[in-house]
């Protein structure tokens, strides 16, 4: 649209301006409610503005879907880069931009999200998000050699910190004769969790699969490398949408097939997010998320004599009880203190940054108070 057709529009009155407007594809992105309430009228109904989603990150670049497809842009400088924006942009985020019809949109805000999938950056030891406004994490794990009940702990309790839905996706079970055993022994760890084996080589579980989400949910897909997520993908969308690489024999682990974290939208409306395999995934913050996914033992630390139970061998302690008698595995027990300690640590770590950042905004306050007085002198 030229700028003379934008200027046009604003000799229209709101209710010519709203029949004119075609916000059609904000559906189509997973726009809802809770997102257009963070939004004045004039910036909905406004040819210069437009609401659009992240769908890829590349540094200071980034690929939105918008009112004209799939295109780039880039953040307003003196909104992100002086202080005045501390979120930037993740995959999944709905961002309000302002149009250029014939190059760059530009980012000028990120919206409130509704969940969010955060891990440690374990270089800079602050919080880095990995995806946005999802509805579903499909944790995926295959049914072979890379089977890990712990790193299932580890996702479960990040999946319900996030504010989604988790759904535990055993994949490859045409790989194997013991469906049953891997499906039994997840449930004894996924409480109340949503678990379908999958084949995306036969098809199998993938309408059961399809049947648990909404219309145009938006899904965020965590495992390994090699567990098959491109391969899902493809079979989700019934025609291949991602490479898929085969994965080692004497180990079943595989190489990243994903390189960046992108937003996918099939056929159907369905959106998923995919990141690159991650084989160890440093908590954030998962008080809740801890907590829910190991809600046997809290239910179990309820029953303890005293309340300050710490379950280190204290007199009618449930839970040191429940592990003498074999209905709570020590194993799940040593995987519930492994993963509240790092709980612990990534909390304090934050507290530690949140007053760091803190000081030094005083100090520049302080500073440019100082440099102001001295100016009036």
């Amino acid at each position: 649209m030229t700028e003379l057709e934008v200027n046009s529009l604003r000799n229209y009155t709101d209710t010519e301006l709203e029949e004119k407007m075609d916000n059609s594809y904000l559906e189509n992105i997973g726009f809802e409610d809770f997102f257009a309430g963070q939004l004045e009228k004039d910036e909905l109904l406004n040819y210069e503005k437009a609401v659009a989603r992240v769908s890829e990150v590349h540094r200071e670049k980034y690929k939105i879907l918008g009112p004209y497809g799939e295109k780039l842009a880039h953040l307003k400088g003196s909104i992100f880069y002086n202080g005045i924006e501390q979120i930037y942009p993740a995959v999944g985020d709905f961002v309000l931009v302002k149009r250029n019809p014939e190059g760059e949109d530009t980012i000028l805000k990120v919206l409130e999200r509704k969940s969010k999938f955060s891990r440690m950056d374990s270089f800079n030891k602050i919080e880095q998000t990995v995806a946005a406004n999802f509805d579903y994490v499909l944790i995926l794990t295959s049914m072979n050699k890379d089977y890990n009940v712990k790193r299932l702990d580890r996702y479960l309790a990040s999946s319900w910190e996030s504010g989604a839905t988790p759904v535990i996706v055993l994949t490859k079970s045409d790989t194997t004769e013991d469906v049953e055993w891997f499906l039994k022994n997840t449930e004894e760890n996924a409480i109340g969790v949503p678990i379908v084996a999958v084949s995306s080589i036969t098809g199998e579980g993938i309408d059961e699969l399809k049947a648990i989400f909404k219309p145009r949910s938006t899904l965020v897909l965590l495992g390994s490398s090699g567990v098959g997520k491109s391969s899902l993908v493809n079979a989700l969308s019934g025609k291949e949408v991602m490479k898929v690489k085969d994965i080692r024999e004497d180990d079943s682990k595989g190489r990243h097939t994903t390189t960046h974290r992108q937003l996918i939208i099939l056929e159907d409306g369905t959106m998923i997010i995919d990141t690159p395999g991650m084989r160890e995934l440093e908590l954030w913050d998962v008080s809740e998320g801890l907590g829910t996914a190991f809600s046997d033992i809290d239910k179990l630390s309820m029953d303890c004599r005293f309340k300050d139970c710490k379950h280190e061998g204290e007199p009618g302690c449930a839970v040191q009880n429940a592990i003498k008698s074999g209905t709570l595995s020590k194993d799940r027990w040593n995987s519930y203190l492994k993963l509240k300690k790092e709980a612990e640590f990534a909390a304090a770590k934050e507290n530690k940054n949140l007053l760091q950042q803190r000081k030094a905004k005083e100090r520049s306050f302080g500073k440019m108070q100082k440099s102001f007085k001295n100016k009036g002198k």
